[in-house]
């Protein structure tokens, strides 16, 4: 199955102020990603091409980390064939767009898991990081609120799906 997932988010800051936020990620000191609610993302050798790591059972390769392309992970786990990125466009001195965007093909069992599972904590996933960074900026502090799916798949923790998490995810290619 064709995946594309978009999210963006318009945020009043320089875009060099934003950047240096976006480099923090998979730091001890990271900015965005919501390693409080989540499974913290860590790379082995840091935001550097080639890297290997991910999340929780997604694992995938930095492809590139720079300023002017964002960063550009490929995933690694067999059925995900694609990739997925962090940008942020200028829109003028003091405001950037950041744009998360996942271009993938799903197979097998997995196009099922993404459909029922992971795209909604993704989703989630993706907004709580949205806040973060935008909370980096802001007195008044932004957080979403799940919807009725996302909170019962946290709930039960994952239970059912962690069979799959190993046999169907865990394995590279």
């Amino acid at each position: 199955m064709k995946v594309l997932n978009i999210h963006k988010r318009i945020i009043n800051q320089s875009k060099q102020e934003v950047y240096k936020l976006l480099d923090s990620l998979s730091t001890k000191d990271d900015k965005i990603w919501p390693y409080e609610k989540w499974p913290a993302i860590r790379f082995k050798s840091g935001l550097k091409m080639g890297s290997k790591g991910g999340h929780g059972p997604i694992r995938y390769t930095v492809v590139s980390a720079n300023y002017t392309d964002g960063i550009v992970f490929k995933f690694i786990n067999k059925g995900f064939n694609g990739t997925h990125e962090f940008k942020i466009n200028e829109l003028n001195n003091s405001k950037v767009e950041i744009i998360h965007i996942i271009k993938m093909k799903t197979s097998g069992v997995v196009t099922y898991y993404w459909l029922f599972i992971i795209r909604w904590l993704h989703d989630a996933l993706i907004e709580d990081a949205f806040d973060k960074l935008e909370n980096q900026f802001s007195a008044e502090k932004k957080e979403i609120t799940y919807n009725f799916w996302v909170k019962f798949l946290r709930m039960i923790k994952y239970k059912k799906s962690k069979k799959l998490h190993k046999r169907y995810l865990i394995e590279e290619r």
